[in-house]
């Protein structure tokens, strides 16, 4: 599991909300919930940082050192 699945899903049950939830809240499809907590690597950066924001992240450059 990427290190980003397995943050959101982290996150989401602490704030114990469903993947249903969490879509509405994020304002993104239920299926984009379902894609990054899979691990999925074909996601719109800017709808995996509609989501990441709900808790309090982006995504951003880092280094691989």
């Amino acid at each position: 599991m990427s290190l980003i699945s397995e943050f959101g899903k982290t996150k989401r049950k602490q704030l114990k909300l469903t993947q249903e939830e969490l879509a509405m809240k994020a304002g993104v499809a239920l299926t984009v919930i379902r894609k990054i907590e899979q691990g999925k690597d074909n996601l719109s950066l800017s709808k995996v940082n509609q989501v990441l924001l709900m808790f309090g992240h982006v995504l951003g450059p880092v280094s691989e050192k």
